[in-house]
């Protein structure tokens, strides 16, 4: 699946990923490759992109998460380090 993670000010990550795991407001869940379309909308955690082997985290303040047709964006209110 395709992935974008952006925030207003910059794009932090783009490219494909096997896998994603994200911290929603009721708890965290995992999309893979071929993923059902879901809306949601994210609490303060990690965002982790698995590509294979590599893993790729980042700690967002929030946000929401939109899959439509394999690609999967991911609006963070922020990134922090």
């Amino acid at each position: 699946m395709f992935v974008e993670l952006i925030t207003p000010d910059k794009k932090y990550f783009e490219g494909e990923a096997t896998g994603v795991k994200v911290p929603g407001i009721n708890g965290e869940f995992e999309m893979l490759d071929r993923h059902a379309n879901i809306i949601s909308s994210l609490a303060k955690g990690d965002v982790r992109i698995a590509n294979g082997k590599d893993l790729t985290t980042f700690t967002v303040d929030g946000g929401t998460i939109e899959m439509l047709d394999n690609k999967l964006v991911i609006l963070a209110e922020s990134v922090v380090s």
